[in-house]
């Protein structure tokens, strides 16, 4: 653990100046080194998203296989180019359904034609790339938040529809009944501008043997949080 960047002191202290329970956790798990989010992918923005595509609803393994398939059709080619003039048969080949076939070439599109800035997704605010990114076929909120995460290395991200991260923020509060969506981003507001960190600590905890606190404060009926 030494040879790991730990979280901003910072970012630690505002989490727990702003959410007791999110305090109690990040104390019973291991530092979270949030800069290894990015270290895992040394994919460009087009390969990153192009990834996410393919591994769509299918076993890890099946999406590896496909999207290398994909990396070596593409070769040395500018990958938005070699998909927008790739034939129905060749996409088929590597092993792609017609719908993500046809969301990589909607990718493709707004890739080439600007509609989707690429090279300028790191200057954009959160909104705005969320935005870009969820006008691709295929790429839904999700999808979006986990590459502004994963990919860009936002601070304030949430992807509060992952069934992981609702099922975590259950455990961290000890409710009854798994949040909606809509509840986690309620919830999530104490922990800005800090949420890509909180994020990471919740996924974190999925993975401890034990998730519930029982000093957990029971939080008042979601409908009624903020």
């Amino acid at each position: 653990m030494n040879d790991r960047q730990l979280p901003d002191k910072t970012a630690i202290e505002s989490l727990r100046a702003g959410d007791p329970a999110l305090a109690r956790l990040i104390d019973r798990l291991e530092p979270v080194d949030l800069a290894s989010w990015r270290a895992r992918s040394s994919l460009d923005n087009f390969g990153s998203l192009a990834r996410a595509i393919v591994g769509q609803q299918i076993a890890t393994r099946a999406s590896a296989a496909i999207f290398g398939r994909l990396q070596r059709f593409i070769g040395q080619r500018d990958a938005a180019s070699a998909i927008a003039g790739a034939s129905d048969a060749e996409l088929r080949a590597i092993g792609l359904s017609a719908n993500k076939a046809a969301s990589l070439r909607d990718l493709a599109a707004r890739a080439l034609d600007g509609r989707l800035q690429l090279d300028k997704l790191e200057t954009l605010t959160d909104d705005e790339a969320h935005a870009q990114l969820t006008a691709v076929r295929g790429i839904g909120s999700w999808t979006a938040d986990m590459f502004l995460l994963g990919q860009l290395g936002r601070p304030d991200v949430l992807p509060a529809g992952d069934l992981g991260i609702r099922r975590a923020v259950q455990e961290l509060y000890g409710l009854d009944a798994m949040p909606s969506e809509g509840e986690v981003r309620r919830l999530g507001e104490a922990w800005r501008p800090h949420r890509s960190l909180a994020t990471a600590y919740l996924y974190s905890s999925l993975r401890a043997p034990t998730l519930r606190d029982p000093a957990a404060a029971k939080v008042p009926p979601i409908s009624s949080v903020g």
